[in-house]
């Protein structure tokens, strides 16, 4: 599964008219791009763990955009809707970051870190 994961701040002087554009433009593109899985978009949670504290920037939204394949991801990206949406992004953030990670399941997951396949035989890890 490939995760197209975006972390932004919003412009402090976004307007809700803006604003407002922009979660249109988000949501036309969940509806009419159908390479797109899985979508979820959250707000930060901060519980007062010292690992807060470490962060240099504060990225208050999340957004996570799944997808098959990285075919998926590529027809996203080209599809008009994912153009607008690009657009009202940049025009609406303060800051962001934009990351694509090919994701695993499960708690041989991690093997991904030490480059090691993922274990096919359903044992786990």
């Amino acid at each position: 599964m490939i995760a197209h994961v975006v972390l932004f701040r919003l412009h402090p002087e976004l307007s809700t008219a803006d604003a407002t554009l922009f979660a249109r433009a988000f949501e036309r593109a969940v509806r009419e791009i159908p390479s797109i899985r899985r979508v979820q978009v959250g707000k930060r949670v901060k519980i007062g763990t010292a690992y807060e504290q470490l962060m240099k920037t504060d990225y208050p939204y999340a957004a996570v955009v799944e997808f098959d394949n990285v075919a998926g991801l590529e027809l996203y990206l080209a599809h008009p809707a994912h153009e607008d949406l690009g657009l009202r992004l940049f025009a609406s953030v303060e800051e962001t970051l934009v990351y694509d990670f090919e994701m695993e399941d499960g708690a041989g997951a991690a093997r991904t870190l030490l480059n090691e396949p993922p274990d096919l035989t359903g044992a786990g890890g």
